[in-house]
């Protein structure tokens, strides 16, 4: 291990990843989104024939780009700085790897984001300042821009699942950056992009439902129908096409990531259910309530269209988006890169170099207290276990181990920790998590102190002895 541990109690680092990143890609899909819907929606009012009207639904694109630069140009920015912090400190191995194949690819997505950035500045600031199909024409580079930078940043995340038999050649050998376009345009890089395509526009709509529920039904009924409508209508190739493009995704997917899917699906009537399993049935359920409340709610009744309507859909719609990023994320186990790198940061390759050398043998990680002594098992026990299972586990929490191992004595857990490292394809644990490496050392140590945080007594020391063998 090269880095130090970040370690969050209870609610475990992964999650700090999850609650930034869904935050940030209802915004940023939406910024895809939205990119396409305000010069369609600016142009279909330059083409109006009644000025009146023309000019009551410019004015609310007014209102709407407002919202929309803070949102996207605000608050979509932070969450992304966000997301690169956690993910430096909670997959530093990961992130090094991504940043180190993927260079210029990140670049040219900053460049895409800068231009994204300074042009929506401009598109609202220059509303009724500069011929309209010049304005217009800024918000046409704005949406070529975002699509740029979604083209970009989708090639990297399909990459973590299926990062293709061409770049996993070369992986370890010091030339990945050579298969850059290899790994950009990996198995299931296409299927995605029209899925997040789809999300993107479904989301554009969803955000303008909550601008468009702001406006005064009373005074101003046609313009709310009018926009409430529209707005609900980008919903519908999203929706109409997502099962076909969910098939083609799942079908490019690796077989051994799929079967978490099959294996609940085919056993349904059993009640055998796995997470991936789950999440899908959300999803599905969630997504009939979003078309129903939309068509019922705010189609068929537009004017009376309210504000708790349009947050209901929100809340839906983050549900949706929540249950999505978390299947993908639940698909890449055991890896956080497919066939390369495990959740827990190890690298495929080395399992052999750690089993014979131990998994702390490269390590500064680890103290007793007295920087002169030997650190004792217990503390050698700490570091593996923030080191291979911390990624996932926490203690008390989210994936608690106290929980795992309860009802276990030390025998118990050291027998849960030989199968994890021998990883037989039979074990129960073998698709969800990575194989425990190390030597017999290693093993001892983490049972060590598992079992006194499992099995510790009401007014007892932390620090046990190392089990007899």
């Amino acid at each position: 291990m090269n880095y130090p541990f970040w370690d969050i109690p209870h609610i475990g680092s992964g999650w700090v990843i999850g609650m930034i990143a869904i935050f940030h890609v209802m915004i940023s899909q939406f910024a895809v989104g939205g990119g396409l819907y305000l010069p369609m929606a600016e142009r279909k009012a330059l083409r109006m024939k009644d000025p009146a009207v023309a000019n009551a639904w410019q004015s609310q694109l007014v209102s709407h780009s407002k919202f929309f630069l803070v949102l996207t140009g605000v608050f979509g920015t932070v969450s992304g700085v966000g997301i690169w912090f956690a993910i430096g400190l909670t997959h530093p191995e990961a992130t090094s790897t991504l940043i180190h194949n993927f260079v210029f690819g990140w670049a040219m997505e900053w460049v895409f984001f800068m231009i994204e950035l300074t042009t929506i500045a401009v598109y609202y600031y220059t509303w009724n300042r500069v011929d309209p199909k010049l304005h217009l024409t800024v918000g046409w580079v704005y949406s070529i821009a975002s699509i740029a930078t979604l083209v970009i940043i989708n090639g990297i995340l399909t990459f973590m699942l299926t990062p293709g038999d061409t770049w996993i050649g070369v992986a370890g050998t010091g030339h990945e950056a050579g298969k850059f376009w290899n790994a950009f345009f990996n198995p299931t890089y296409w299927p995605s992009l029209f899925l997040r395509t789809g999300v993107c526009t479904s989301l554009a709509g969803i955000w303008a439902l909550i601008t468009s529920s702001r406006i005064d039904g009373d005074k101003q009924p046609a313009l709310k129908s009018g926009m409430v409508q529209w707005s609900v209508k980008w919903l519908v190739p999203s929706f109409v096409a997502t099962p076909f493009l969910l098939m083609w995704y799942l079908f490019m997917v690796p077989g051994t990531q799929r079967a978490l899917l099959t294996l609940g699906i085919d056993t349904i009537a059993g009640g055998t259910f796995s997470t991936v399993t789950r999440i899908a049935l959300i999803i599905i359920v969630t997504s009939a309530t979003i078309v129903g409340v939309a068509y019922y709610l705010a189609y068929r009744n537009p004017v009376d269209f309210n504000l708790a309507h349009a947050l209901s859909i929100l809340l839906l719609a983050l549900i949706v988006t929540g249950a999505g990023e978390y299947a993908r994320e639940m698909l890449r186990k055991p890896f956080v890169i497919g066939r390369w790198m495990y959740s827990n940061g190890t690298r495929v390759p080395y399992v052999p170099r750690f089993n014979a050398q131990g998994y702390l043998a490269r390590s500064m990680w680890t103290w007793d207290g007295d920087a002169t002594a030997q650190p004792s098992s217990y503390s050698r026990g700490e570091a593996i276990f923030r080191g291979e299972c911390g990624s996932c586990h926490t203690m008390d929490g989210y994936r608690s181990m106290r929980t795992l191992m309860a009802a276990r004595d030390y025998a118990g857990i050291r027998n849960f920790i030989q199968m994890l490292h021998e990883d037989k394809p039979d074990s129960p644990y073998h698709r969800f998590m990575p194989p425990m490496v190390g030597t017999r050392q290693d093993m001892d140590d983490l049972a060590n102190y598992l079992n006194a945080h499992v099995n510790t007594p009401a007014s007892g020391p932390q620090k046990p002895l190392l089990a007899k063998k």
